[in-house]
């Protein structure tokens, strides 16, 4: 941190010339300026040797010059100089009046001194503090680059990550994503309700003396780091969550899951599947066989999801993924199948689930929907007896005798899985789901952890939000109860035992705030999805 004004004519070398502020008492502010270099001169102009941020040392020469003398401190003003120090005695005597009255309106404080001084003591001090500053500053920031660079080379956890940064600053870290929900955080000796109590509200009303990085690439961020407890927006602090920021950026990227060889095998087939990198149906069959997948008449693409918390016990997440994944696994080979699997980093497993003639031929049934049905129930009731999981949903894609064609459905499993997932009223006893199953709400609920969607939700309901953190839900509740009425404000009145003049009133404030027509019927709908999009799960 570069030193102020005020702390170089605090210097013992500077205190001997017995220094008189001429220019700037009634400004006390500008001591604090930062001072770049002391520089050392008696020319009259310096325009084309600062470049911003100097303290200009001088005899007073150029004061000598009556045509010129009351330029001189518009001049080093303009040139961006912070502070002048005129030694008296050599040319001038005191700082002529005229040049006082020159000053008295610039942001450059003007400092006589009444006993000579040695200039290059004082540029040897100052330029010594600043390179040591200077140094201070690149040491640091090396040190803070291994540190992260060390986390992301082992996979470190997201709360490593931020419990680095912590440590660094000394100071309560808090990651929280664009919905302002706080994915994790370090409490750094704050109590917990002290930290995030109301955290929402007050991270919406942006307190100025929080300092935030954004975290993710330019125009894809998904989060952002916060340091709540008013920390000084230095150099230091912005380097350390900028590179915490970019760690937590390549973890997003990098697989967490620590599966078995002959997993990371399948999962590395079920991917180039999935993303078309294996097209050849033979080469893909030969792949699957040496893996285990036995041949089948047709193969089915599933995905199993679980609901999952925030915790911060990263390992008990990854513990209960890696569980979750066996008992998918013993379920269907105990009854007489085989399967391929992929584990993603959200908890995610999809499958190739390859259906055998010998089981269907036990019960009887040729057809793959009764398999299917109980083949379902017995994962369902496998992962739900793993500790921690008290449900999960299957989502079921087009089966085919084709692998590379069935490997296809994986994304429509994945995403009936996650929006079954997502739905409140899924009736939990379906074994699985098809894309038949899911309706809009539920796919909103899927769709709303995405960036961009959080920015349009919050872009269509700022003012709402900002009115809702500083007053209250008032308004947001009279919005949604519009909503759901369709926009009836007969229906609205009589259920929020309003008169209409009243109720009318508070709909044209709701307007002025977003700064729509709620009677138009796509402003309604943008609102109605920003609003579901918000809504919790």
């Amino acid at each position: 941190m570069q030193p102020t004004v005020r702390e170089i004519l605090a210097l013992p070398v500077l205190r001997a010339g017995d220094p008189v502020l001429v220019c700037g008492a009634d400004r006390p502010e500008v001591l604090d300026r930062p001072v770049r270099w002391v520089h050392v001169s008696d020319l009259p102009d310096l325009s084309n040797l600062l470049e911003g941020g100097e303290m200009v040392l001088t005899t007073g020469q150029a004061l000598t010059d009556v045509r010129h003398r009351d330029d001189y401190l518009p001049q080093l003003a303009r040139a961006g100089a912070v502070a002048l120090v005129v030694e008296l005695g050599v040319h001038v005597d005191a700082v002529p009046p005229s040049v006082v009255a020159a000053g008295a309106h610039l942001d450059l404080p003007v400092v006589a001194l009444r006993r000579p001084v040695r200039f290059v003591e004082v540029t040897e001090e100052v330029h010594r503090r600043i390179v040591a500053e200077q140094y201070a500053e690149v040491d640091y920031a090396r040190r803070v680059h291994e540190a992260f660079t060390n986390l992301s080379m082992r996979r470190a956890s997201v709360d490593e990550i931020v419990a680095a940064a912590a440590e660094m600053l000394d100071t309560p870290i808090v990651l929280e994503d664009l919905n302002h929900q706080a994915l994790a955080f370090v409490r750094r000796g704050l109590p917990l309700t002290e930290l995030l109590d109301d955290w929402e509200r007050r991270s919406r009303l942006g307190v100025d003396a929080w300092v935030t990085c954004p975290v993710g690439p330019y125009r894809q961020e998904w989060g952002r780091l916060v340091a709540p407890l008013g920390r000084q927006a230095d150099d230091r602090t912005a380097t350390t969550l900028e590179r915490a920021a970019q760690a937590l950026a390549m973890h997003r990227m990098v697989e967490q899951d620590r599966t078995s060889l002959e997993l990371r095998a399948q999962s590395g087939l079920v991917d180039d599947l999935l993303r078309g990198r294996l097209r050849d149906e033979g080469e893909a069959t030969a792949r699957a066989h040496a893996l285990g997948l036995r041949p089948a008449l047709t193969y089915v693409p599933m995905t199993v999801r679980v609901p999952e918390t925030a915790s911060a016990n990263q390992l008990l997440i990854q513990q209960r993924r890696s569980r979750t994944l066996d008992a998918l696994v013993h379920a269907i080979r105990s009854a007489g199948h085989s399967v391929l699997t992929a584990s993603r980093d959200d908890g995610q497993v999809d499958l190739l689930l390859a259906p055998q003639p010998t089981a269907m031929a036990v019960r009887g049934d040729p057809g793959t929907e009764r398999i299917l049905v109980d083949v379902a129930t017995a994962m369902r009731r496998a992962v739900v007896a793993v500790d921690g999981v008290s449900t999960c949903v299957i989502g079921v894609g087009p089966e085919s005798s084709r692998l590379v064609d069935a490997a296809g459905g994986l994304a429509e499993s994945g995403h009936v899985a996650e929006v079954a997932l997502a739905m409140a009223d899924r009736p939990d006893g379906k074994p699985f789901f098809r894309a038949a199953d899911v309706r809009l709400r539920g796919l909103i609920a899927l769709i709303r952890s995405e960036a961009r969607v959080q920015a349009f939700a919050e872009t269509e309901l700022r003012g709402l939000l900002e009115r809702r953190a500083k007053h209250g839900d008032e308004m947001f509740d009279l919005l949604a109860a519009y909503l759901d009425e369709g926009g009836n404000k007969a229906a609205l009145a009589k259920r929020l035992h309003l008169s209409r003049p009243t109720l009318y009133a508070r709909l044209a404030a709701l307007e002025r705030l977003l700064g729509v027509d709620l009677d138009d019927a796509e402003s309604r709908t943008s609102l109605h999805v920003a609003m579901m999009v918000l809504a919790r799960p």
